[in-house]
């Protein structure tokens, strides 16, 4: 079985520091516990941009301080989120792609959240996947839904994509699709021949879903924008929960994969040395 990559997802769009104070909120924050994480073993970190207040944004300056920091200190993959709790604007949702990453989230399709709709016309996923290409980054296609595949399918028919496809099947989210062994296999059946595949569990569902993708062969995605709790009630950091999934995938017999394997399993070109 190929190497695990594993991702970082240090805060999201949702989790502040009242609800964790392990949060990194501020740029500087952001690129010392992504370097914390790489240290333990991630090779992927994925970045959402905060305001003063904490709240979510899709400031370009934000995400160049990131990403630039992030290289600056290790060999990371770098990728960036286009979500929409910012602003469903388009336009707003691409602004991070002028810091450069290799790696962009890009969700194909629409779903139920808890409290609104989550909303991804096919005319704006074309969009966000044209315009990936033409910088050369790499999108990472989010499904929350088993319908999804349809859109990752037709960005690959267009030739907007390059390398492994790379699917990130989500699960746990209030609204859409629930964790179940049975809900990720067909998910994991729906993707095209070849495709790689990472896990997001939310909430509680994060760790059942890891230890399921590392013997699956999937890979695995953690951080606290999926999961503020290490147990019940007690605030984890984004460092502990990748040292737990190294721990698994180790007891499990998965090796870890390094940013440059990661990068060759995902058909991203290597860092000039």
């Amino acid at each position: 079985m190929e190497k695990l990559i594993i991702t970082i997802a240090p805060n999201g769009s949702l989790p502040t520091k009242e609800m964790n104070p392990n949060v990194p909120i501020t740029p500087d924050e952001m690129i010392v516990d992504i370097k914390r994480c790489y240290d333990a073993g991630a090779s992927i970190c994925h970045i959402h941009a905060r305001d003063k207040n904490q709240k979510t944004c899709h400031d370009p300056e934000y995400f160049k301080a990131v990403v630039s920091g992030v290289k600056a200190c290790s060999n990371m993959i770098t990728q960036i989120s286009t979500g929409g709790r910012a602003s469903f604007d388009p336009t707003s949702r691409l602004q991070g792609l002028q810091a450069d990453p290799e790696m962009a989230s890009l969700s194909v399709g629409s779903c139920n959240f808890a409290d609104h709709v989550y909303e991804n016309s096919p005319e704006h996923i074309m969009m966000y996947a044209k315009a990936m290409k033409e910088k050369g980054i790499k999108p990472e296609f989010e499904m929350f839904d088993l319908s999804m595949a349809y859109w990752g399918k037709k960005i690959l028919e267009a030739g907007y994509s390059f390398g492994t496809p790379w699917f990130n099947i989500i699960l746990g989210v209030k609204g859409a699709l629930e964790f179940s062994p049975r809900n990720l296999l067909a998910m994991v059946d729906s993707l095209p021949p070849g495709a790689k595949w990472n896990s997001i569990g939310i909430g509680a569902a994060q760790l059942k879903m890891a230890t399921h993708a590392i013997m699956w062969g999937g890979h695995v995605r953690v951080g606290l924008e999926d999961n503020i709790y290490y147990t019940k009630g007690v605030h984890a950091s984004n460092v502990q929960l990748v040292e737990r999934v190294v721990r698994l995938a180790k007891e499990l017999g998965r090796e870890i994969a390094s940013p440059d394997e990661a990068r060759q399993i995902l058909g991203l070109p290597l860092l000039n040395k």
